[in-house]
């Protein structure tokens, strides 16, 4: 908004004010001074501030809004308006015929106007120069006093041709009203645009006659022109969020409607009808105004705040005084005065140390808390004043058994070589999962959905890594995921997955390089699993499942029979598709329920070390491979009496020398005994009984 000095100058003394520390004011008081123009108008220069306002300040949206924010940041009052003398006893005929609306209308106040006998439309040469000034081009019409009206009091009042609607509807006493259209129709506007509008556009009708698109644009069939002597002069407050999607539905906007998005407050509305009359009376001297039509909701009775002396000295600091050299508070008579500046009512305790501040009408959108006031005080002090002080922490807050399970969950994958990963909660509707819950209004399609999964992400940044090089992309990610109906079976749970393997290492400098086996990757979870002190039992899971392998994954339960989560290989298909390695391995797991079981266990557990020596034994043998490794470990472990105290897999080989539908196993034995040294031959009988145990049970086939 284009501001001329000039004019604020008329309404606060700025004359001796250096420009410098006005532009500071304005700006540390919230209004950002975007530039300065020097404009020449009738051979004089002007200087004019581009000023850009808060959003939720439509009361500063004017010449006459911006002048009351300067008068209280510079503690200046302002001058008396000629034409604002005699309005006050006008003012209260008008309030006589008022007729009171509900609050459920998507308007405020609907006031209409009926000016006879206008004659002349000329422009007074000094609201030209004001409108140049301000960056508008004047036209010597009727447009130019609704633009002066619309600059000096932010009130977009419309204006109508008053005998072309008498004489479409073959009478003049008709009534107006904002309704919803009835029927899908074409509305011909002042632009010359064609809108269809709907039951969902609110529209001013004359009886059944649609003159405007409420709050928007008008009808070009019944704007004025240069021969008009009638006019009809409305002007409305509108529901903000109304005019807002009315706006967006049609696309457009215009002066108009930009106004009442931000929630413009009839306070001073009568003052502006009454400005314009007064504008065009004078080259119309004879000029007849009736009231057509009054309507208002009730108004509410102001809110009430209280304001605490301690909140404002814990939020704003203290102060220093360059004269004692030392730290003060804001003291109360101080913020007494800014409130009284601010036009405020209040009144200070002095036993309970707070004001009871009534907010006036035209703040009431943006004056709502405690801390709206805290901020108003510490705009008209200046923020620059206050000193920034950290607050001295006495105590250290505790880790809640949240932040510790997330924090010894990152250390063990830390360890495991997996690096943390953060993607975006929002996703597509199909990134290999069906993603159930939508978005309302997303701003992407591609962010239009909630994720259901941490999978997908974590497969799309590998494959992003490898186009760019990176052949090294293992990590773990925790984040929420949700699923259901948003309105009534709804669940959000967050969870931990990961994604490793695909990469070929070698372990020995004469190995050839090979890429992570299932057994081996089943391996670095079940180590996790370790390091948490978490008991897990798998089961093989025939997923249909897009993302992982349907013969090459498990469902994963605690002992309690929880379900932890899921592992497996990547699904070949998919794998194939992204250009990724099939060995690349998945894992997600509910973080609340590995939460709850390390809270359980968070009692450590010693055992007493053996001062005995292990023996060690290897045993191979050939076993078909639908035989799973934990129907193996069972057996060797109930037939291994007390002394066998753990079961390792060495090798898996299946080649050549290897039956087809079959594998070869090669298990470490460990033997220990509390009690004892254990002998040889002791060992070997045991060895021998497993033997027997593998070969009658499992049909597998012992290698020397």
């Amino acid at each position: 908004m284009q501001v001329p000095l000039k004019w604020i100058n008329e309404l606060v003394s700025i004359d001796v004010t250096n420009l410098n520390d006005l532009i500071e004011k304005l700006t540390l008081g919230g209004f950002e001074v975007e530039e300065i123009l020097e404009l020449e108008i009738d051979n004089q220069k002007q200087i004019v501030l581009d000023i850009s306002a808060t959003a939720n300040r439509s009361d500063s949206l004017s010449i006459q809004g911006i002048s009351t924010e300067i008068s209280i940041l510079l503690d200046k009052s302002k001058k008396g308006v000629n034409y604002s003398l005699p309005q006050f006893e006008w003012k209260k005929q008008f309030e006589k015929f008022v007729k009171q609306i509900s609050n459920e209308q998507n308007y405020s106040t609907l006031i209409a106007l009926v000016i006879e006998s206008v004659e002349d439309f000329t422009v007074p040469k000094w609201i030209s120069q004001k409108l140049l000034s301000s960056g508008l081009n004047p036209v010597n019409g009727l447009k130019d006093f609704q633009d002066y009206i619309l600059l000096e009091t932010g009130y977009p009042l419309a204006i109508y041709d008053f005998d072309k609607i008498s004489e479409e509807l073959n009478c003049s006493n008709f009534k107006l009203s904002l309704t919803k259209a009835e029927n899908e129709t074409k509305f011909i506007a002042t632009n010359d645009v064609t809108y269809e509008i709907n039951s969902s556009n609110l529209i001013l009708k004359a009886n059944n006659l649609p003159i405007s698109i409420a709050g928007i644009i008008e009808s070009k069939a019944y704007s004025c022109s240069n021969t008009t002597t009638s006019l009809l002069v409305e002007g409305s407050i509108f529901n903000a969020a109304t005019i807002r999607q009315q706006s967006r539905n049609l696309g457009v906007r215009t002066d108009r409607s930009t106004r009442y998005e931000k929630s413009l407050k009839d306070t001073y509305l009568l003052e502006a009808i009454y400005r314009l009359i007064s504008l065009l009376r004078i080259s119309n001297p004879k000029l007849v105004c009736k009231l057509h039509t009054f309507e208002q909701v009730s108004k509410e009775s102001s809110v009430r705040i209280f304001l605490r002396y301690q909140t404002v000295k814990e939020i704003l600091g203290p102060i220093y005084s360059p004269i004692k050299n030392e730290l003060s508070e804001i003291t109360t008579e101080t913020i007494s005065n800014y409130l009284n500046r601010l036009n405020f009512e209040s009144s200070y305790d002095n036993l309970k140390l707070h004001w009871e501040v009534s907010i006036p009408h035209s703040r009431s959108e943006d004056i709502t808390r405690e801390i709206d006031l805290v901020e108003e005080i510490g705009r008209l002090h200046g923020f620059n004043n206050f000193l920034t002080v950290l607050p001295k922490i006495k105590t250290i807050g505790k880790e809640d058994y949240s932040y510790q399970t997330r924090k010894k969950l990152t250390s063990c994958l830390l360890n495991l070589g997996l690096n943390e990963l953060i993607h975006y909660s929002l996703v597509n509707e199909t990134t290999f999962l069906n993603n159930e819950i939508k978005l309302i209004n997303p701003l992407l399609s591609d962010c239009s959905y909630l994720r259901s999964s941490l999978l997908p992400s974590l497969i799309l940044t590998v494959q992003e890594n490898l186009k760019q090089g990176n052949l090294f992309v293992e990590g773990f990610e925790y984040g929420h995921v949700f699923s259901g109906n948003i309105e009534n079976n709804f669940k959000e749970q967050e969870v931990i997955a990961g994604i490793f393997g695909g990469i070929k290492t070698k372990l020995a400098w004469s190995d050839s390089e090979k890429a992570l086996t299932w057994f081996e990757a089943k391996g670095k979870v079940e180590q996790l699993f370790k390091q948490l002190n978490l008991i897990t039992y798998w089961v093989n899971s025939k997923t249909s499942n897009s993302i992982l392998h349907p013969y090459r994954n498990a469902e994963i339960y605690l002992a309690n029979g929880t379900k932890l989560g899921i592992f497996g290989q990547i699904h070949l298909i998919l794998a194939n598709k992204l250009n990724l390695s099939s060995q690349i391995y998945l894992f997600e797991f509910n973080l609340d329920v590995i939460q709850q079981q390390i809270h359980r266990n968070k009692l450590a557990v010693y055992k007493e070390y053996s001062l005995y020596p292990k023996i060690v034994k290897d045993l191979s043998f050939i076993v078909h491979q639908d035989v799973q490794f934990m129907e193996l470990q069972n057996a060797l472990y109930s037939n291994g009496t007390k002394f066998l105290v753990e079961i390792n897999l060495l090798d898996e080989y299946r080649g050549q020398s290897i039956p087809e539908g079959y594998t070869s196993l090669c298990f470490q034995l460990v033997f220990q005994s509390k009690e004892k040294t254990l002998e040889n031959k002791e060992i070997e009988n045991i060895l021998t009984n497993l033997q027997s145990v593998l070969t009658n049970k499992f049909d597998a086939l012992i290698r020397n």
